[in-house]
């Protein structure tokens, strides 16, 4: 029986991939005070230049227990085993409310066959898994082998990120103001990362390029320690500046890098301008 990959929005799955590898996307939801939309629906430009005029950032909710229980529920129906893999539970209820819709399947199906991960990080970091599974399905590999590869490579995701300003931190309550003041004051870069499914700062550097150097040094102790299966490099609305850090990452190691864009739910806790490199190390 052929196995069907399940994500969330916030992988933001590049959508050809999607579609040649046949990955449903289940979307979280941004509210702002006027309007509301689902995060795979409203273009980023239009969201990032809006966010950019409020004062007072919009709130993102995850999907219901319902809204996954449907799509599960299509997807067995339609004679496939499930293996969902979905954003970190410490960041939100979507995967135990992707465990709760497994549960009510299983009761009406108890044939059913469906897995639920908890990736413990999200973007790509959250979307490489779910390709690289994806790929495994499509080559005919059971639900049980893909499962367990699955779990290795969120074992060896990565995720080092740079916020451009600490206004979007401040403003979500993840810094204070009298820090965000001081730290912008003296052009001080928190590098922040992904560890234990939370956001945690790992350090700061004096500048953008200080910081940036930083993310290569820790991108190549980890290429020379456990060697370098794949690397993305990811932006909250700044392509260019993206693109040459991609640039720089070429140059050293030789290998084309994708450059694809952060969406809503994550961008507006960090905010537009904030580069991030994830990459999956070849050995844990």
């Amino acid at each position: 029986m052929t196995v069907k990959l399940v994500t969330d929005s916030t992988s933001y799955i590049d959508s050809k991939i999607q579609q040649q590898l046949d990955i449903e996307i289940i979307p979280l939801s941004i509210h702002f005070l006027d309007e509301s939309y689902k995060e795979n629906e409203i273009p980023y430009d239009y969201f990032y230049s809006k966010l950019d005029k409020k004062a007072v950032i919009p709130t993102s909710s995850q999907p219901s227990q319902g809204e996954i229980y449907t799509v599960f529920k299509k997807i067995v129906a339609q004679g496939y085993e499930v293996l969902g893999i979905f954003l970190s539970s410490e960041m939100s209820g979507t995967y135990h409310n992707a465990l709760s819709a497994k549960e009510r399947i299983l009761q009406e199906n108890p044939k059913a066959r469906i897995e639920v991960l908890d990736s413990r990080t999200n973007c790509m970091a959250l979307g490489i898994p779910v390709i690289e599974s994806a790929k495994a399905a499509q080559n005919g590999q059971p639900l049980n082998e893909v499962t367990i590869l699955a779990r290795q490579l969120i074992k060896r995701m990565h995720f080092y990120f740079i916020p451009a300003t600490l206004e979007y931190l401040k403003k979500g309550g993840r810094i204070g103001g009298a820090s965000a003041l001081i730290g912008s004051i003296l052009n001080i870069k928190p590098i922040l990362y992904v560890n234990m499914g939370k956001t945690a700062l790992l350090e700061r550097a004096r500048g953008t390029r200080a910081a940036t150097e930083r993310l290569m040094s820790l991108l190549d102790q980890e290429y020379q320690a456990h060697g370098l299966k794949e690397v993305i490099v990811q932006h909250i609305n700044d392509l260019d500046k993206a693109s040459e850090v991609a640039q720089n990452i070429f140059h050293r190691y030789g290998r084309d890098v994708q450059v694809l864009p952060i969406g809503p739910v994550i961008g507006l806790h960090v905010g537009p301008g904030t580069i991030g490199i994830i990459f999956c190390t070849e050995e844990d």
